[in-house]
């Protein structure tokens, strides 16, 4: 069994230590580099900006992106559904065909 390890990242020219599982390293890392651009992004060029606003408002544009995620997923999935059905219905209509 594989312990937490710490893990400096930056985000916003502040150092955060976390804990993390030695396979999820790099993924953590990646999460904090994309946070720290969409802080960067949301902040521009106010370097006066509140951090706790540019923080709240890069996890809110986050949030949404995802959900536009799932709601694209989800709607794949219904697709997909839909068309193995189909295909479902046509191959049982071949099978059940006189001979």
């Amino acid at each position: 069994m594989s312990g937490s390890e710490p893990v400096s990242v930056h985000i916003l020219d502040r150092e955060y230590t976390v804990g993390v599982e030695a396979g999820e390293r790099s993924s953590l890392m990646a999460a904090a580099k994309l946070l720290d651009g969409k802080m960067r992004e949301v902040r521009g060029g106010n370097k006066m900006a509140a951090v706790d606003r540019v923080a709240v408002l890069a996890a809110l544009n986050l949030a949404h992106e995802l959900q536009q995620l799932r709601d694209a997923s989800s709607a794949r999935e219904l697709e997909l559904s839909r068309t193995l059905g189909e295909l479902h219905r046509k191959l049982d209509s071949v099978l059940d065909a006189p001979r």
